[in-house]
């Protein structure tokens, strides 16, 4: 009984067929004219069988006493030594039930996708991978997390909804213990995500799962894995225990590089979280022959659907917003903006250029600025340097913020001449004495000393009180603000902030676009280091005459002598209106189109 289920099931069954064996020979012996009336040896064997799965079956039966009296011992034997054998075989399918919906069983799919870890993240990567697999057949998503499975799947029902063909399969475990990975089947996996969970050092968890997964004995090639760490400092370790088959990004370079640019230009982070997600338009890779020897400068009126933005070489080099002479390669890349890779189709006739609405005019010089940051986290320090990367020479930055003194603790800016005052963020009096109408941008950072729910709480007052103080002074100041949490961000709609730098969503976005093509790594990389060419929203009047009657490809061609290449427009009446915030990206390019000196063209560009 020890030995459990199995060994029960075993014995039952032995003892049952023994029964049935000893009757019918027992039969034959002692009542031989019944047994053959019923069939002989095999047919009192049958028919003792039925006695012992089913008592009423003795109700029809005839003969002598002593076969009548055999009949009953085998019923009898039944009712205690099969009915035990049911109740056994009743509690081990319960039990093995039970076990299955612990999520310890070992999965059999091929191809899917491992997620190794559990927090709020899991839920975009999902709503996202679903939104990617909506043209595939059928597409699986593993995760595995120290969480029970059945809180994980309702967890999964009430913040993502419906996944369509694609089908979450949970399991219980530790990632970092062998035994538990191999029950999500990480050999057969087509990529590997891994999670920073919920805790005080989520850095040391994820290099521990890298090391695990280093760890391990890969029979084929070694899927692809992406990671993020939340500390710089980490990313060299993380990098080293990933091995070559990672890719791990900084969480915190990226969310600063973002707030910098975004400052800069209002809309930057809802430009890169279309870029990111998958229900609007996407990066893709794709070769074209038919385009070898064209210049990159030529192929941007070559396709009717999709902007190409860059080039993959053959050796794996990108090259974003390449020099418009760049010779297209027939082993290159075309790196393209898309609504989706199917809809990617080279156009027959190049829609029409309207010479006339071209701008000629000379772009915009930039200026020194003056540039307010209310609150202090770690961020801090690398923002202002970054700042002071991008900013004429003889600007000014403020930092407003409760917190001692940091200049000490600051690299020597260059462009920049730092001051600093004391200020509560929530506090209207305070904030009036900052002087705000003076400054051109403000950036409003969230506390890290506080949770994030009353960190976002009082970063929305704080909104609240700018944008009040804005409309009286007549619209001066550009506002982002950093929030943690997404959910928040409607909310923050009522302060009609410029921009909101949602850090965690775009790094799980980032996570999601890489493990279902590692190669955009490099792109996203580019397309954040100031060194090359990245995002800007220029003013539309630098490409086209306000209020002229034009295409997207007039400004596409505008862009295009400029040395830039142009992949939508943001529209200024439509700045606070969500879902898009007045971002059109891939618009048609024969269109008809007007844009206003308010407007924005959404660029690739070197500065």
């Amino acid at each position: 009984m020890s030995r459990g289920t199995s060994a029960l099931i075993g014995w039952l069954g032995l003892a049952s067929g023994v029964l049935i064996m000893i009757i019918a020979t027992a039969a034959v012996a002692i009542a031989p004219q019944d047994s053959a009336d019923n069939g002989h040896w095999a047919g009192v064997l049958w028919r003792s069988l039925l006695r012992t799965l089913d008592p009423g079956t003795m109700g029809g039966d005839e003969g002598t006493a002593p076969f009548l009296g055999l009949m009953l011992t085998a019923t009898i034997g039944g009712i205690f030594i099969v009915s035990a054998l049911i109740g056994v075989l009743t509690t081990g399918l319960e039990g093995k039930i039970t076990e299955l919906r612990k999520g310890r069983s070992r999965i059999v799919e091929r191809g899917h996708t491992l997620v190794l870890g559990w927090s709020d993240q899991v839920f975009t990567v999902i709503s996202e991978l679903a939104e990617a697999n909506q043209s595939e057949r059928r597409s699986c998503v593993a995760i595995l997390a120290d969480r029970d499975k059945v809180d994980m799947e309702d967890a999964i029902r009430a913040s993502v909804g419906d996944t369509g063909r694609t089908r979450v399969v949970c399991r219980r475990g530790n990632p970092l213990k062998v035994a538990d990975l191999e029950l999500v089947s990480p050999g057969t996996a087509r990529s590997i995500m891994v999670v920073s969970p919920d805790v005080d050092d989520p850095d040391t968890h994820v290099i521990k799962v890298l090391l695990s997964l280093g760890a391990r004995t890969w029979d084929d090639e070694r899927p692809h894995v992406v990671a993020a760490v939340q500390n710089s400092g980490n990313l060299p370790a993380a990098r080293l225990a990933g091995g070559p088959a990672a890719h791990v990004i900084d969480a915190d370079d990226i969310a600063i590089r973002l707030i910098v640019q975004s400052h800069r230009q209002s809309g930057l982070s809802t430009v890169c979280t279309d870029l990111l997600d998958y229900e609007g338009h996407e990066i893709y890779m794709r070769p074209e022959p038919t385009l070898a020897g064209v210049t990159f400068g030529r192929a941007l009126d070559a396709y009717e659907l999709g902007i190409p933005i860059g080039l993959r070489h053959q050796d794996g080099s990108i090259a974003i917003n390449p020099a418009m002479d760049t010779i297209i390669n027939a082993d290159d890349e075309i790196i393209m903006l898309a609504e989706d890779d199917l809809l990617i189709r080279l156009a027959d006739t190049p829609p029409a250029i309207i010479e006339s609405a071209i701008a000629t005019a000379a772009p915009h010089t930039p200026k020194p600025e003056r540039t307010l940051l209310i609150g202090w986290n770690h961020r801090a320090p690398k923002i202002i340097n970054l700042l002071d990367e991008f900013v004429q020479s003889g600007s000014t930055l403020t930092i407003a913020t409760q917190h001692e003194d940091p200049r000490n603790a600051l690299k020597p800016p260059v462009n920049l001449t730092v001051h600093v005052t004391g200020c509560d963020p929530t506090d209207r009096a305070q904030l009036e004495a900052l002087d705000v109408g003076s400054y051109q941008h403000i950036i409003v950072l969230a506390d890290n000393d506080l949770d994030p729910y009353h960190a976002d709480a009082r970063t929305l007052v704080t909104l609240l009180h700018l944008r009040d103080m804005e409309e009286r002074l007549g619209d001066p100041y550009s506002i982002v603000s950093e929030i943690n949490d997404d959910a928040n961000r409607e909310v923050a709609q009522v302060t009609k902030a410029d921009d909101f730098v949602v850090s965690n969503k775009l790094i799980s976005l980032m996570l999601t676009q890489l493990s279902e093509n590692r190669h955009l790594h490099e792109v996203f990389v580019n397309l954040l280091d100031p060194s090359g060419s990245e995002i800007y929203l220029k003013p539309a009047s630098d490409y086209l005459w306000p209020d002229a009657a034009a295409n997207f490809a007039t400004v596409i061609e505008a862009a295009r002598r400029r040395g830039e290449t142009a992949i939508g427009y943001r529209l200024r009446d439509q700045f606070h209106q969500p879902p898009d915030y007045g971002v059109v990206l891939n618009p048609c390019k024969a269109g008809l189109l007007r844009l206003t000196s308010q407007d924005r063209v959404i660029v690739l560009a070197e500065s």
